[in-house]
């Protein structure tokens, strides 16, 4: 079957709308406050590829330091469960991306209770688990497929987004400083509706993204 001219002009406006509806990085209206700076973070990518806001302190080796302590993961500010978002679920969540989370800070150094002179000090946060309704989907530009859109508008059933946002920094033991910061959003599987529960597997490829950029991330100084 022929694509007419006009079809393909549709179907490439319809991609450039989409293209500008969301961000893949935290916007700064969603800074939770759980960090006490962001003004200098940086717009970069993860050692996966994923887009990140991160801030490295000039100088720091990582060589430098010999174990981490790490203080679990939180929510914060406290989630409000909603029908779509369980209480059940955030805690799995939140004790999903600890696991992952201590598990990948152990591979980079001996995790200890009691910080020392050359130890790393690990802080974050769950800032936000959100779901919200997707763009207008291709086939809804089509004029062809208007009354289809048109009933799906109307009776609320459009696809939703999951999203879920994370803060983080290190801090040196010895100075109470951060040595680097991370403000990273992620997206989790695209669910059917709004009536659709968001479950702890809606997220977790986002928190395995998350824990195998820690492990990953190449804190070599610049030469």
């Amino acid at each position: 079957m022929r694509i007419s001219p006009f079809v393909k002009t549709s179907l490439l406006t319809a991609a450039l709308v989409l293209a500008g509806c969301s961000s893949n990085v935290t916007q700064s209206d969603k800074y939770s406050g759980f960090l006490k700076d962001y003004s200098d973070l940086q717009e970069t990518t993860s050692a996966s590829g994923k887009p990140v806001l991160r801030w490295v302190a000039p100088g720091f080796n990582e060589a430098n330091y010999d174990s981490m302590v790490y203080n679990p993961i939180v929510f914060y500010p406290p989630p409000q469960p909603t029908a779509q978002v369980s209480q059940e679920m955030l805690d799995g969540v939140l004790n999903y991306t600890n696991t992952r989370m201590k598990e990948a800070a152990a591979k980079r150094k001996p995790l200890v209770t009691t910080p020392g002179p050359r130890s790393l000090i690990f802080r974050g946060a769950i800032t936000g688990v959100d779901s919200s309704k997707k763009g207008f989907q291709v086939y809804e530009v089509l004029p062809i497929a208007l009354v289809v859109a048109g009933t799906q508008v109307a009776t609320g059933h459009r696809t939703m987004n999951t999203d879920l946002y994370f803060e983080g920094e290190l801090i040196d033991a010895a100075t109470q400083q951060p040595v680097m910061k991370v403000v990273r959003k992620g997206a989790g599987k695209t669910l059917r509706n709004e009536n659709t529960p968001m479950t702890v597997d809606t997220l977790k490829s986002v928190i395995d993204d998350l824990a195998v950029d820690a492990e990953m991330f190449n804190s070599a100084p610049a030469k």
